[in-house]
């Protein structure tokens, strides 16, 4: 199928979120039209950043109500668009028949739209690296399109913590499989990193872990990550343009998937340490790091991070596909806090006078 046209119509679902809302934004400025699509158009509290923007008093901007787990609530927005950019979370990943019924209302709206050319499908590295074994990714290192999770490992299941990622997979597979039999519309995946940045709106200070625990860090919390992983990061800026390129690119096919991420990683102690070394301004207080784990798991902290040491990252697709350059890490954290601090109004710990 061909790319979306220039300044054509472009309907986001997860528009009020984190990544959503920054792809309405750089949608908007390269000259598109937006059907953002939210959980409640009139709630101004998740919305009204949306609402602020220039194209919205034009009217190249328009909000639509839709709850993904209603059938036919795509119906509207997505009647006329070109494109789609589907980024919006199901409400849990436990039950994999619910996800696939999720994915299946969305497609029969792009179905019926009588326009939609090309969908980009938002995954997750999660659906590239989560591994119920690490042993994987001592044998598999390299992080790239073509690489997955061993799917024929017994213990990965929802029940064991690995519902996010078959998640991502089984919406993967439906839109591809979905797109491939309408012949009329191609599916290209994204699986972003952890996004870091800056937040558009205050609720978006708890819609996704990264600048989450940012926030926790300035409050004077912080937390290790699972199994000691370093964070894997992208620009949630840097993230929407690869969405925006994926929509425009004539280089891609149905069923591609490209990865989203500088190849930038830092550990959680690093991250948090970089607050003070960024904005000494702040004066922050830097928490000593909390490790949550049983003993066992403490126990193999050396082993846990030498496997992920090992870990190869690539982002040559989407580079080669996109015009996108990514970001360096310190200037995503960097705005990530000066965005919780002025659009959040979060209230960081810091040290006492002459500490």
């Amino acid at each position: 199928m061909s790319p979306i046209p220039k300044r054509g119509t472009v309907a986001v679902t997860g528009a009020a979120g984190f990544l959503g809302g920054w792809v309405v934004r750089l949608l908007l400025d390269k000259g598109y039209r937006v059907r953002a699509c939210v959980r409640d158009a009139g709630d101004d509290k998740r919305v009204g950043f949306l609402k602020a923007m220039p194209g919205y008093a034009s009217g190249r901007l328009t909000l639509h109500s839709a709850d993904l787990d209603n059938p036919g609530c795509f119906d509207e927005p997505f009647r006329g668009a070109n494109g789609v950019a589907h980024i919006s979370h199901v409400s849990a990943y436990t039950d994999p028949d619910y996800v696939q019924r999720t994915c299946d209302h969305i497609i029969a709206s792009i179905n019926g739209s009588g326009s939609v050319t090309r969908v980009v499908v938002t995954s997750s590295i999660a659906a590239v690296i989560s591994e119920m074994d690490l042993a994987e990714i001592v044998r598999r290192p390299v992080f790239y399109e073509d690489r997955f999770p061993d799917e024929t490992n017994p213990k990965r299941t929802p029940e064991r913590g690995q519902g996010y990622s078959m998640g991502k997979l089984i919406a993967e597979r439906a839109f591809a499989e979905a797109a491939e039999a309408s012949g009329r519309w191609d599916a290209i995946t994204c699986c972003p990193g952890d996004n870091v940045g800056p937040i558009q709106s205050a609720h978006q200070k708890d819609m996704g872990p990264w600048q989450h625990l940012i926030e926790q860090m300035l409050e004077g919390h912080c937390r290790q990550t699972d199994v000691y992983r370093p964070w894997m990061t992208v620009d949630v800026r840097d993230d929407a343009a690869c969405h925006i390129g994926l929509l425009e690119s004539a280089e891609v096919w149905n069923g591609e998937r490209y990865i989203a991420w500088s190849t930038d990683t830092r550990n959680v102690e690093d991250i948090c340490a970089d607050i003070d070394r960024l904005l000494p301004e702040i004066g922050h207080d830097t928490p000593a790091v909390t490790d949550p784990f049983p003993e066992r798991i403490q126990a193999r902290e050396a082993e846990f991070r030498a496997i992920w040491a090992l870990g190869d990252l690539r982002n040559d697709r989407i580079r080669a596909v996109t015009e996108v350059t990514f970001r360096p890490l310190d200037d995503s954290i960097r705005d990530c806090v000066e965005s919780l601090l002025s659009v959040a109004k979060v209230q960081p710990k810091v040290r006492a006078p002459g500490a």
